[in-house]
């Protein structure tokens, strides 16, 4: 049997002694650091032992291995304790010496806020999505065919006259030129052509026309939806609008008025028309129409798609129906928070978004009201 050298175990007890008695007396990290690296660095006096096991026979290495490895592990484990120690130290000392006077006012820190328009799109998102609803987006640079022709808009149609449309001058691939789309009816068609049926989306985004005044911009916001499935009528459309609208507006009088009405891309085609009030001045939506002291106003237009449009998109029309609706975001935002001229919305004022802007924590939510100020 070996036997304990020990002389040897007296100089690793005595390593050991002196290597905790420097880490104890170390008075910074940096001091603290070079003696890691004096003792367990690559040229460090620990790690040269552990180099020394390779020369030994394997019975000596058998029993001296253990011993060396706790003398690097007792080490290694006195420097952690010394380094928190240390940080800990630090911190106390800073804590001490950092005082803060909660009676002081709050800095007045800048801070933006949400456009009105984004945060109605994300409350529409919201509604649409409990409803089943995914969002579908598109180019804004369109080509004639999905902009108009897809849509069985005729060549005469008045959408397409250059006072109506912003034309670029390039040929689009399926005829016609490339153009900025004016509505956002092509993701329905792109949609029905790349994913076919059934489908329920929405289609929110900008969209462009030649045009501009206190309720008109050449750039505003639509939103768009599409159902396609079988047995799909004009009932479904009429209860998704109301459920939507008073969800959106947060009251349960809204009332609906379907009036006929003409769209080359739906058959039959019906303007929706919602009853309001004016108090203090404003609009409000809510009641019927025909109370007294009340009237319609006109909300967005809608129908049952067309077959000539369901053909175009490569289904069958005589298997699959469904119905569309289109308005604008920028009037809905109007209509909700009490603002009168759309031109604001792109003048950039700061002062005109830090009184209709929202919170960015503001997040709609179908249980804490779509419509919740911050």
């Amino acid at each position: 049997m070996l036997t304990i050298d020990l002389a040897e175990m007296t100089e690793l007890e005595q390593m050991k002694a002196g290597a905790c008695a420097r880490i104890d007396a170390a008075q910074d990290l940096a001091a603290l650091e070079a003696l890691r690296v004096e003792f367990l660095g690559k040229q460090g006096s620990i790690s040269g032992l552990l180099k020394t096991l390779g020369k030994m026979s394997p019975e000596e290495r058998q029993e001296k291995a253990p011993k060396i490895q706790a003398l690097r592990q007792d080490v290694a484990d006195a420097l952690a304790a010394r380094k928190a120690a240390m940080e800990e130290a630090e911190l106390e000392q800073r804590l001490a010496q950092e005082t803060l006077d909660l009676s002081l006012p709050a800095p007045d820190m800048p801070r933006g806020t949400v456009h009105p328009v984004s945060q109605v799109m994300d409350e529409l998102a919201e509604i649409f999505a409990d409803l089943g609803f995914s969002v579908a987006t598109g180019p804004e640079i369109e080509d004639d065919w999905y902009n108009f022709t897809a849509l069985n808009m005729p060549e005469s149609h008045p959408a397409r006259a250059m006072h109506d449309t912003f034309y670029f001058p390039d040929q689009a691939p399926r005829g016609g030129r490339m153009l900025l789309r004016t509505h956002t009816s092509p993701v329905q068609i792109r949609t029905m052509t790349e994913k076919g049926a059934p489908v329920r989306i929405i289609a929110p985004g900008r969209v462009y026309r030649s045009d501009s005044d206190a309720t008109h911009t050449p750039m505003f916001h639509q939103i768009e939806g599409l159902v396609i499935d079988r047995d799909i009528h004009l009932g479904h459309l009429k209860w998704t609008l109301e459920t939507f609208l008073k969800a959106f507006f947060e009251r349960e009088d809204i009332v609906l008025r379907l009036r006929p009405s003409y769209f080359p891309f739906t058959e039959p085609s019906v303007e929706v028309d919602v009853g309001f009030a004016i108090e203090n001045g404003k609009r409000v939506l809510g009641g019927s129409g025909d109370e007294p002291g009340h009237g319609w106003m006109e909300l967005l237009g809608s129908g049952m798609v067309n077959r000539r449009v369901i053909e175009f998109s490569g289904l069958d029309p005589d298997e699959w129906q469904g119905f569309a609706f289109g308005l604008g975001v920028d009037r809905l935002a109007m209509l909700k928070y009490g603002m009168d001229d759309l031109r604001a919305f792109f003048d950039g004022d700061v002062r005109w978004l830090q009184h209709y802007g929202f919170s960015p924590f503001d997040q709609p939510t179908l249980s804490g009201g779509v419509g919740a100020r911050a």
